[in-house]
């Protein structure tokens, strides 16, 4: 077990900021399943946006579909028009990047929006595809046989696990 300590409720206090920050009129926040949607329902509240969050899923983009299966992941739900919509996506880690380009994937299978910002908790590096965060709270190096999760009590308050294994 690491002894990284990474305080998330921290981390969520500037994640707000920074997102506060890439906002532009029509903005709506799309979370990945199921940090990034407990993240983008809680920016939702704390920024007083109108509406609901959206939610989406991997599952069906995953470059590692054979091998995975489908997931026990929510199906992608958007409440609200994708077509020429500024898109926040929000996640709670961000690695290889291969997420982050399945979602991306599935948003499009729904419009085209005006444009895709990424915002992130935590950018741990070890990226296999160009993608990269307009926004993240931490940046942190953590073994690739360690995995590092967002966690939340019933509180709604956030923190982490880290875990050993792939």
């Amino acid at each position: 077990m690491s002894t990284l300590h990474l305080n998330a409720e921290a981390l969520y206090t500037d994640l707000l900021s920074g997102v506060r920050g890439l906002l532009q009129p029509d903005t709506v926040l799309v979370g990945i399943w199921s940090g990034g949607a407990w993240l983008a329902e809680r920016l939702q509240k704390d920024l007083k946006l109108p509406g609901e969050i959206g939610v989406i899923s991997s599952a069906l983009h995953r470059d590692d579909f054979s091998s995975r299966g489908l997931s026990s992941a929510d199906p992608t739900k958007l409440p609200f028009e994708i077509e020429g919509r500024p898109i926040v996506l929000v996640d709670d880690v961000l690695y290889t990047g291969r997420t982050t380009r399945a979602v991306v994937n599935e948003l499009f299978d729904f419009g085209r929006p005006a444009s895709v910002t990424l915002a992130v908790l935590v950018d741990r590096g070890g990226r296999e595809l160009p993608i990269h965060p307009a926004y993240s709270a931490a940046r942190i190096t953590l073994p690739k046989e360690q995995k590092l999760r967002l966690a939340r009590d019933d509180a709604g308050r956030f923190s982490f696990d880290i875990k050993e294994g792939t």
